[in-house]
């Protein structure tokens, strides 16, 4: 039997069964009703959930630091005598007893049509399974990716995993935002199909010393390089079906130049003690990634732990795939991104369409004070619908934007479609992008847009990447890197 089977279950019960005004009225919930459902919950369990000890965290105390709006969770009330707070649920719990119980409870609550009593059940499992989720994260850090905790994703419309805290994460985030179940949801993330569509979702959890410098320093210090003016590619076009597309033929004539420029930023970065490089979109070729991997392997074991811990390389186009490759410091391929949403070049008289072929997957990174962090290649970050698909479904929070753009006006104005739901985004566009005339575009080559303390200056929330003279006549002198700090609030 599987826990999160039943967690997930009961999320679809209540997701298909309510409203949105329920969650609205849900997160107000009287303290006479907090009472009167806790008590009968544990009454009905007994054992199975209630820690006599008064250990477990579904207490008053704990109200506030809850996923969702603190008004929303239901804490044990009464005489602190009488109070009891959830147990943490081993394995070993999990038994015939445990599910009969619990499966009887659930099916009274059901027939009553009792919302707001499951909501509650729901909310005292995820806390009661928090143990249980840390020992999942060990066991998906392992992997190369995860699947859902629960198997009946495909039955119950939803999907679960445990969830990464975010160190810029506000406590009560999209609660007054958004009326959804999963504001009530603290150690588990819940994943709606309705939300996700066609996408196929790959998640990947970094093993606990992946940013070795982060849990000392409270902060995590990115790369960004523009790299080069110099655009090493043909456009092909043609029209296929009455549609006419742009393809690539990369120019990979001084490959290995190409390629040393981009180890020598990665240098660069380590030398800054970064956390994470950044490279734009297009600029990479078919042997920049084994290229990179052979001058990691050069390094000895101590030499490669001063490299950035996550390099997100320059993206390839080839065989109507537009990839970006992210590598660990040790030279091992974390994942693989590809472009979904293609961009459209607008001429005077003709429009052309990116021919690449999407793959629909999504790779979502978790990693415990970062919290999910997604790569959005360029048109996929401008196209609002898919971004906050993804947004969305995951609570990501922090978004990578590497571009090859005619201009920055765009991505400025989807910022703040994520500044509204704590999610900070670290845009790097290519000067080989500038065209004549618009130089006046490419004023700032890069931004960063996080969330900051309210004591903070506001002009910190948008840190600007400003492009050097050289660039704007057309020079190049290949030595453009900024740094930025995303810090805990």
């Amino acid at each position: 039997m599987n826990i999160f089977n039943t967690i997930a279950y009961l999320c679809s019960f209540i997701i298909r069964s309510c409203e949105e005004d329920f969650f609205v009225r849900y997160s107000c919930i009287s303290n006479k009703a907090k009472q009167r459902i806790s008590s009968e919950i544990f009454k009905r369990t007994g054992s199975l959930l209630a820690a006599e000890d008064g250990s477990g965290a579904f207490g008053a105390a704990d109200c506030a630091s809850a996923g969702g709006d603190s008004s929303g969770v239901v804490c044990a009330a009464g005489d602190s005598a009488e109070e009891k707070t959830v147990r943490q649920l081993t394995h070993k719990d999990l038994n015939d007893e445990f599910f009969s119980t619990l499966d009887a409870l659930i099916q009274e609550f059901i027939q009553a049509k009792d919302y707001f009593s499951i909501v509650t059940l729901i909310q005292i499992l995820d806390e009661g399974v928090e143990t249980i989720l840390k020992e999942k994260i060990a066991e998906f850090q392992a992997d190369d990716f995860s699947v859902v905790l629960n198997t009946n994703r495909e039955d119950t419309g939803v999907g679960l995993l445990p969830r990464c805290s975010c160190m810029w994460e506000r406590k009560h985030r999209l609660s007054h935002s958004y009326n959804r179940m999963d504001n009530f949801l603290f150690n588990l993330l819940l994943m709606e199909n309705v939300i996700l569509g066609e996408l196929i979702d790959k998640h990947i959890f970094l093993k606990n010393d992946f940013f070795n410098n982060l849990s000392e320093r409270k902060k995590l210090k990115i790369a960004a390089t523009p790299l080069r003016i110099e655009a090493k590619y043909e456009d092909v076009f043609y029209e296929e079906d009455n549609v006419s597309y742009d393809a690539v033929k990369l120019d990979e004539s001084d490959a290995e130049n190409d390629n040393l420029l981009v180890w020598n930023k990665i240098l660069l970065a380590r030398d800054e003690e970064t956390d994470i490089i950044v490279f734009p979109e297009i600029l990479g070729n078919t042997t920049t990634v084994s290229f990179i991997q052979g001058k990691i392997q050069e390094l000895s074991q101590e030499e490669q732990q001063k490299l950035p811990s996550l390099i997100i390389l320059p993206s390839v186009w080839y065989k109507k795939r537009n990839t970006v490759t992210i590598l660990g410091n040790t030279g091992e391929i974390i994942a693989t991104q590809s472009k979904q949403n293609p961009y459209r070049m607008v001429t005077k008289n003709q429009s052309f369409l990116e021919a690449i072929t999407a793959n629909n997957v999504i790779n979502i990174f978790h990693y415990e004070g970062i919290g999910r962090f997604a790569i959005l290649i360029c048109k996929d970050f401008l196209t609002t619908k898919y971004m906050e698909q993804i947004m969305r479904c995951f609570k990501l929070t922090l978004i990578i934007v590497p571009s090859y753009s005619t201009g920055s006006y765009d991505f400025i104005r989807s910022f703040d479609l994520c500044a509204h739901d704590d999610c900070n985004v670290v845009w790097i566009n290519s000067c080989a992008a500038m065209e004549k005339g618009k130089e006046s575009n490419f004023e700032n080559i890069g931004y960063v847009r996080k969330r900051i303390s309210r004591s903070e200056d506001e002009a910190q929330m948008l840190c600007k990447m400003p492009i050097c003279k050289d660039a704007l006549e057309g020079k190049c002198a290949h030595n453009c890197i900024f740094y930025e700090t995303i810090s805990a609030v």
